[in-house]
């Protein structure tokens, strides 16, 4: 393998290293704060992709006709759940969360659809569309059984994604969409050319990253999700709510996707089906990286892209295999190397 070939591979692994690191950033944030492995977390990516592109044709997302029927569903829910309790005052709140509010996101998105606005536009309604369906997710299928094992929560997570795909086929179609490039400039470094989304999709990254570091650090908000992620029962006693915890880290997790979507939208064919793989890689990141750190699940993600980079080049068809083939050392490695405590019942 010469230097300009090494080169070659070690920019294709860090852009995509960079999309794994921010699927894995947002599956510790979600895990650490709520205790869901969201698995379906690349499945988000790949329908914001898939938004995007039909909003490049001019056409109607299915993401609009699925977030209107999640927002019943969820609001449906809730209020079914507070008048069986007592608490017909906190509908109309209920109302504006499950409803209104992705109700009003998925009509603003259907009607500028056709009409072709420009790039920027077009983003932002993707990421408009997107953002409401890990909140109403969790309000449907975590929210009811917040209380259960982590192993049991997992499962759950492993059902939902099957249901989120056939979700995709019905809404999306069969079709692979690519979308355009964001930028179509270029650097040369050291006598080899990085595309201008490649460094896009590195400065993303680091920006994201660099924001949630001082969320969690400087904001009462990041403060309290932090609490939440160290200690539930404390939290509970500080007056922090892990609930309202947990939907403002689904909302954290539905941007951090529908960007990751957006980014790797232009490099890489999608499918209704390709964000498990999106997924599960970043899950090799984020578990290199030990589930609660996450410096350590973006530097994990990161040598997962190089690592499925160097494989593709001596093996294409053995890539997914010597990536996840990760996961046998590195979770016995952590077996060994940590304390097995029981799980509190009250969590």
């Amino acid at each position: 393998m010469s230097f300009d070939i090494a080169a070659i591979l070690a920019v294709d692994g860090v852009s995509n290293g960079a999309i794994y690191a921010l699927v894995a950033i947002g599956t510790v944030l979600l895990f650490s704060v709520t205790r869901v492995m969201f698995v379906p977390f690349g499945d988000l990516a790949a329908f914001t992709a898939l938004t995007l592109a039909a909003l490049d044709g001019g056409k109607r997302p299915g993401t609009v006709a699925l977030v209107a029927i999640l927002a019943a569903l969820a609001f449906s829910m809730e209020a079914f759940a507070l008048l069986r309790a007592g608490r017909r005052r906190d509908l109309p709140k209920a109302a504006l969360y499950y409803l209104l509010v992705p109700g009003v996101l998925a009509a603003i998105v259907g009607v500028a659809a056709p009409l072709h606005p420009p790039l920027p536009v077009r983003l932002l309604l993707a990421l408009m569309a997107v953002t409401p369906i890990a909140p109403l997710l969790d309000r449907i299928v975590f929210r009811p059984v917040a209380d259960a094992p982590v192993l049991l929560l997992l499962i759950i997570a492993v059902a939902l994604h099957f249901a989120l795909v056939g979700l995709g086929l019905l809404f999306f179609g069969p079709e692979g969409v690519r979308t355009e490039p964001l930028t179509s400039g270029s650097l040369e470094i050291f006598g080899t050319t990085i595309s201008g989304q490649t460094v896009l999709i590195v400065v993303a990254a680091l920006a994201l990253s660099g924001l949630l570091y001082v969320c969690f650090d400087y904001t009462l908000v990041g403060k309290a999700l932090r609490a939440v992620s160290s200690n539930r029962t404390g939290a509970r006693l500080m007056g922090i709510r892990p609930a309202r915890a947990g939907a403002i880290a689904y909302i954290l997790g539905s941007v951090l996707a529908g960007v990751s979507g957006i980014l790797i939208a232009p490099v890489n064919t999608i499918f209704y089906d390709s964000g498990f793989l999106i997924g599960l890689k970043a899950f090799v990141g984020a578990i290199i990286g030990g589930l609660y750190s996450y410096p350590g699940a973006a530097l994990g993600a990161l040598f997962v892209g190089l690592l499925e980079s160097f494989a593709s080049f001596e093996s294409s068809s053995l890539k997914d295999v010597i990536v996840f083939s990760l996961l046998v050392p590195i979770l016995m490695w952590r077996s060994i190397a940590s304390l097995h405590l029981e799980e509190d019942d009250e969590e």
